[in-house]
């Protein structure tokens, strides 16, 4: 195995590694709903890492042509190209695009504030994206299958 590839399957693998350590036990210790933001970002670096190897993989395949990098653009290749290639969860495709989406909001949100056991994010529109433990918990499930999906193509790709 390339060590790029290498590189990434570690990163994404400690990512998701964390995500469900601070979600199954730092959340459950503490019960602070902010961790549910660091959980989201541990997700999105893992999700992202995943997506980036398949695509590293498929470019040195000389599959794909060679595309600029920008996460829209390696989302859309990523999307119509390489994941019906892979054989990807139609559920994980769209996870990648609603857990950036929820770290957008929260850099670009100018309030937030936690109700009840939710963490609720606004934009200026005041329009609300809630996160809660439950659907924190369903998206580090989802992560880890992604990422044994991505590792299990690309070690039978070798």
């Amino acid at each position: 195995m390339d060590d790029k590839v290498q590189e990434l399957l570690a990163k994404a693998a400690k990512n998701v590694k964390v995500a469900d350590h601070m979600a199954h036990v730092t959340y459950p210790l503490f019960q602070d709903p902010k961790i549910l933001l660091a959980i989201t970002e541990n997700i999105f670096l893992a999700l992202s890492s995943g997506m980036s190897l398949l695509l590293y993989t498929e470019r040195n395949n000389k599959a794909i042509p060679a595309y600029p990098d920008n996460f829209d653009y390696k989302y859309k290749v990523f999307k119509e190209t390489v994941a019906p290639r892979y054989g990807i969860d139609p559920v994980h495709i769209k996870l990648v695009s609603e857990v950036k989406n929820i770290v957008l909001a929260h850099r670009k949100s100018p309030v937030e504030f936690i109700r009840d056991d939710r963490f609720v994010i606004c934009d200026d529109d005041y329009e609300m994206k809630t996160l809660t433990v439950e659907q924190i918990k369903q998206y580090v499930s989802w992560t880890k299958a992604f990422i044994n999906t991505i590792q299990g193509a690309v070690t039978n790709d070798e």
